[in-house]
């Protein structure tokens, strides 16, 4: 379970990869970024930078490549921003929440359009057989 501190550092670290991404890589196969959270191990040596990209395979493959060219001068930065005695190590992983997120939306459209195809069926349906199908005792005697 993750302390208060943890996530306290993990917040402090999502800002400043963020902000630097915006002013400070100057990297042209970077992208439209957009940081989506940060973990950072119990004992504070790693963080795991999660990241989205606008755009299609190539801006993704390009946008991951220049984080990963960049990750020491963005670690160096953390360090002295954060001002902790061991500076996490840090890697990026390319978040698969927003693909996941599309996959369930089109699950949902499909079965949006299956229910809607069964309900005009069944629009003027009749039961097969009479309306009460069970014998009733009163009615043999």
């Amino acid at each position: 379970m993750a302390g208060p501190r943890q996530h306290q550092i993990a917040d402090r670290i999502k800002v400043i990869v963020a902000e630097l991404i915006e002013r400070r890589i100057k990297d042209p196969r970077l992208g439209f970024v957009t940081v989506t959270d940060v973990r950072v191990t119990g004992d504070r040596q790693h963080a795991s930078v999660f990241y989205t990209v606008l755009g299609d395979s190539d801006a993704i493959e390009g946008s991951g490549a220049a984080l990963r060219s960049a990750t020491g001068m963005i670690r160096s930065e953390v360090g002295q921003r954060l001002g902790l005695r061991h500076t996490p190590s840090i890697e990026f992983f390319l978040d698969a929440v927003p693909e996941s997120a599309r996959h369930i939306e089109e699950l949902l459209a499909k079965a949006k359009d299956s229910d809607a195809r069964v309900a005009a069926q069944r629009e003027g349906a009749q039961h097969a057989g009479e309306a009460d199908p069970y014998k009733h005792h009163d009615e043999d005697q």
